[in-house]
């Protein structure tokens, strides 16, 4: 059983990730997103900065604006602002086929950005991947919808964010990072509130309730996924990212009526397909510089 810790605990964390997005998609129906992300970053702050002080940790640090920490955070926001839009205006299995992308993009930029080596192999894994993103986009297509575009600047900034933690300190405390990552998110849901024209709404019973449950869905799937990494064999439990994807298609094509045509799945598959052969080959080389 403790073989499959790993991979249950990962799949757990998506599912509460697509029900996340859901929520979000739900709540901005009836209240500006920008004021979702605010709500949900003042949650987030609330509960991460408990923990960090039961650790021994603050969230009110220096260490927020400073070098790789201050890059990640940036990111993060920027990261943010693109996700809601693209959760809120693009169908929901768009976003989650594109944001599979993320392996492959952060394989790409460890190589371009920081020297990390990169063969033939994985670069045309990476280009077959790109490939999938433009079939599922399609620019300059009759059928192309600008607001696919959002989730691509979000997998761009969360691929940003996850190469400058790389070189975030080990005496930044994961608390503190994830505390910062939702720290960031009300600023984040000030600019479009700003960049939108929106104005406040004051939510009723069942949004509120809907914005705790969007709370406690990322906080679990997050709770998950660290729990994931640091129980499972990597190799074993990575791959099963991948099923954000299934939940994200299910829930989109349930719930809000999406159709995905033969190209968007097909974009997905070309995708997921890339990605896994990128992990792969990313863990043998590995193990062979191991050995």
């Amino acid at each position: 059983m403790s073989t499959l810790n790993g991979p249950i605990l990962m799949v757990a964390s998506m599912a509460m990730f697509a029900v996340e997005d859901a929520l979000i998609k739900t709540l901005s129906v009836s209240i500006p997103v920008g004021q979702v992300g605010i709500l949900l970053g003042l949650g987030g702050v609330l509960v991460f900065g408990i923990l960090a002080r039961f650790q021994g940790a603050s969230l009110l640090t220096k260490q927020a604006l400073r070098g790789a920490v201050l890059l990640r955070n940036v990111a993060e926001m920027f990261a943010v602002v693109f996700m809601l839009l693209g959760i809120a205006l693009a169908p929901l299995s768009v976003v989650s086929a594109v944001l599979q992308a993320m392996p492959l993009t952060v394989t790409l930029g460890a190589a371009v950005f920081l020297g990390e080596p990169v063969g033939w192999r994985r670069w045309s894994a990476i280009l077959f991947g790109f490939l999938g993103v433009l079939m599922i986009v399609r620019p300059g297509f009759a059928s192309f919808d600008p607001y696919t575009l959002l989730p691509l600047g979000a997998v761009l900034t969360l691929t940003l964010r996850d190469l400058a933690t790389r070189r975030v300190p080990d005496t930044v405390a994961s608390l503190q990072l994830s505390g910062w990552g939702f720290a960031v998110v009300i600023p984040g849901g000030v600019l479009m509130m700003v960049l939108r024209g929106d104005v406040l709404v004051m939510p009723d019973a069942t949004a509120l309730g809907l914005q705790a449950l969007t709370l406690l869905a990322g906080i679990l799937g997050y709770s998950a996924l660290v729990l994931a990494t640091r129980t499972g064999d990597i190799g074993l439990t990575t791959p099963f990212r991948y099923s954000r994807l299934v939940f994200g298609m299910l829930i989109g094509v349930t719930l809000f009526g999406e159709r995905p045509d033969a190209m968007t799945l097909s974009g997905a598959a070309l995708i997921v397909v890339a990605g896994l052969y990128t992990l792969m080959r990313e863990m043998r080389l590995s193990r062979a510089r191991v050995n």
